[in-house]
């Protein structure tokens, strides 16, 4: 007996289907496949099972399904409940109740993302204009750090790991120093040293600082703001989340992608059924709607004559279409 288990997204997983954990039946699609799929990773959510209580989904012991929240880098589910929050209210949400955070981390894969701690408050959602300016303050943190993508170079002077660093320039690349608090930021115009200047301006692995374990909601936008230097880069590989660099691995663009994807099936479907009828004759049309609209009317009348207790069987739906073979015969 098989059984269907939802998975949504999974970045360490190919199909199994007709490998070595089949024996010697074949993919129909593809039929030379690697014997085992070694880059594959399994989690329990292979198994039907969520969350750090181990629940199925659907849960059969429940009368309403809870909400779920995907975390970007472990890709299990995690009920609202479980997240490690006081208060469920912590999610950050627009007035309209839905999410306004673009990528969730589970309190568990924290620890592993403890660099983010380097970053602007501005990385994290649900942050207030006061609050953001308050804890760059407190922390030291650059509040106007710019876009990797833009070659930016920080100059700074973290007090709190003990640990000057600066970064000079090289080039000639014109400058303009933003002070906030500590820290001044050096914008260039140049991108030259985009991808060998940390935009940090501090060394990611002596003074990443290890974060509380608790769960983390990322801002639109906030991959974009990632280093992209050598040394993070490096730092990145080593975690196995490189991943986070790629615009397109988000939930957000994989959403946007099967949107795009199921409206140019729709545009298919739709213009071959259009190709389909201007291929007809003025008299075949004529005969289909026709014969559409018969078969609307003797539905309904079946519907309408039909005890709501009972279950439709396939004889009751063959018996709609001989109906309607015998008006064809009369109308003949």
């Amino acid at each position: 007996m098989q059984k269907i288990v939802e998975l949504w997204t999974k970045r360490n997983f190919r199909c199994d289907c007709g490998n070595s954990k089949f024996g010697e039946s074949f993919c129909k699609l593809f039929p030379k496949k690697d014997v085992e799929n070694i880059e594959n990773l399994y989690n329990h959510n292979f198994k039907g099972l969520y969350c750090t209580c181990d629940r199925l989904y659907p849960d059969p012991n429940v009368e309403e399904q809870e909400e779920m929240i995907q975390c970007v880098v472990c890709e299990d589910w995690f009920h609202e409940e479980h997240l490690g929050l006081a208060s469920s209210n912590e999610i950050p949400r627009d007035e309209e109740g839905e999410p306004s955070y673009e990528d969730f981390i589970c309190k568990t894969c924290s620890a592993i993302c403890s660099f983010l701690s380097l970053y602007p408050q501005r990385i994290w959602a649900g942050q207030s204009e006061d609050a953001v300016l308050s804890a760059g303050k407190d922390k030291n943190v650059l509040e106007d750090l710019p876009s990797a993508c833009d070659g930016a170079k920080l100059e700074t002077n973290i007090s709190s790991h003990g640990s000057s660093g600066k970064e000079k320039s090289s080039g000639n690349a014109t400058c303009e120093p933003i002070f906030v608090g500590e820290a001044s930021v050096m914008a260039e115009s140049s991108q030259k040293n985009m991808n060998s200047t940390c935009v940090l301006g501090a060394d990611v692995v002596v003074t990443s600082a290890v974060l509380e374990s608790k769960p983390l909601f990322l801002s639109k936008g906030w991959r974009d703001i990632l280093c992209r230097c050598e040394k993070c880069s490096d730092v990145y590989n080593q975690k196995k989340i490189h991943y986070l660099l790629d615009k397109y691995d988000s939930i957000a663009e994989y959403e946007k992608i099967a949107k795009q994807k199921r409206e140019e099936k729709l545009q298919q479907q739709e213009g071959d059924e259009l190709n389909f009828l201007n291929k007809l004759g003025h008299v075949e049309k004529i005969e289909l709607l026709s014969g559409l609209a018969d078969f609307k009317d003797e539905f309904r009348s079946f519907l309408e004559s039909f005890d709501a207790s009972k279950t439709v069987t396939s004889s009751d739906v063959q018996q709609i279409f001989e109906n309607l073979a015998k008006k064809r015969r009369r109308v003949q």
